[in-house]
């Protein structure tokens, strides 16, 4: 599938760093310095505009890194970019850990996947089918 993208970073375009990669690394594209203190939270700019296809949107995801050693998350996580939108795409990070996180120009900040979706119909009725599990939600079903 082919995308069309306008680059305005001084960075090379996301790239799969494996066959089997789902995700792109984005990177910052900064003019200086950005200083997370713990808590904060920031939207951080890429550089990068695209144009999706209908039928599909990108999903901007934390990456496992960046989480595990520092605490740095995407605070929406997956954040959506919907095939209409044609501004630029931003990553809003959340530094969860108890130090200051400094994000640097080129620095990866979060991962892209491009994802097909469908669109539901709903469809109104006045009851649901029967299930073992019924309503029960948020560990209900007994695995720990």
């Amino acid at each position: 599938m082919q995308i069309k993208i306008i680059n305005k970073s001084n960075h090379e375009l996301p790239t799969y760093e494996t066959l089997a990669s789902a995700g792109m690394d984005l990177r910052a594209n900064i003019s200086e310095s950005i200083i997370l203190k713990p808590l904060d939270r920031t939207i951080v700019k890429t550089g990068l505009f695209i144009e999706l296809p209908i039928g599909y949107e990108a999903q901007v995801r934390p990456r496992s890194g960046l989480a595990a050693k520092k605490g740095i998350t995407v605070l929406n996580s997956p954040g959506t970019i919907d095939a209409d939108y044609r501004g630029e795409i931003g990553v809003i990070l959340v530094n969860l850990s108890n130090e200051d996180f400094t994000i640097e120009n080129g620095e990866r900040i979060a991962q892209l996947v491009i994802a097909k979706h469908e669109r539901a119909e709903w469809f109104e009725v006045e009851e649901l089918t029967e299930t073992s599990r019924g309503a029960g939600g948020f560990g209900s079903t007994g695995v720990k």
